[in-house]
């Protein structure tokens, strides 16, 4: 598996290359957003948003493009509206500075088997509709009526979980099990900031509802009247 280190920092780089490698993957490492841009695809991207040639978030937007990569952001902005930015730019996870490696491992082997069992799922899995929604597994594509909504590989996990169990609770910890394949307590308020940033692209069109202890859940539309059936 490769990895592309996005990171201007040489000290902070240094440290993530040697755990990186030590770990057993192969890293390549860049310290601009133009280096970012043309470097070869990788697995997954460690990106550091606050580069010294761009703005962090519209590199994000453009490595978003790259089919099959997963790109956690590397970040000291660790404030709710910085994460929701993050994930709503394309961003699968994210890690706040300081962090420990333990943790950037563990998000890392969850993007990766979040990867894998998406594209082995994707072949056989049927497109989902719940009122105006359309989501395609297998394209990883998803619509609000006519209209294509931009959603991130976890948001589309998320929400495809939260709508195949339409008018059921479906519980934080089943979410984190299946969307992050993790039993670790970190995602939990990786959760709550993907469920804010899903809510702000679905806007009307799905409600997604907190269950307060337990989880979310989206409803079922109710059926139209019918002329004649009362």
């Amino acid at each position: 598996m490769r990895i592309l280190v996005v990171e201007d920092d040489d000290r902070v780089a240094r440290g993530l290359l040697t755990a990186l490698k030590h770990a057993g993957y192969e890293v390549h490492r860049v310290g601009t957003a133009a280096a970012a841009l043309s470097a070869p695809a990788a697995d997954v991207v460690l990106l550091d948003l606050g580069l010294p040639d761009a703005d962090g978030l519209e590199v994000l937007r453009e490595l978003r493009h790259r089919e099959g990569t997963a790109i956690i952001t590397v970040t000291a902005r660790g404030e709710e509206r910085e994460r929701v930015l993050g994930l709503r730019a394309g961003a699968d996870d994210y890690v706040v500075k300081p962090f420990g490696t333990a943790e950037l491992l563990a998000r890392i082997e969850a993007v990766l088997r979040r990867t894998r069992s998406a594209r082995a799922h994707d072949d056989t899995d049927p497109t989902l509709t719940l009122g105006t929604l359309t989501l395609t597994p297998s394209t990883r594509q998803a619509r609000i009526a006519t209209e294509p909504i931009a959603l991130t590989r976890k948001e589309f996990d998320l929400l495809a979980l939260l709508v195949r169990r339409a008018g059921t609770v479906v519980s934080r910890d089943l979410i984190v099990d299946q969307v992050w394949q993790a039993h670790w307590e970190a995602p939990s308020r990786t959760l709550d900031t993907h469920i804010a940033a899903l809510r702000g692209k679905v806007g009307h069109a799905v409600r997604i509802d907190t269950v307060r202890g337990v989880g979310y859940r989206v409803d079922r539309p109710d059926p139209p009247d019918l002329p004649g059936l009362r």
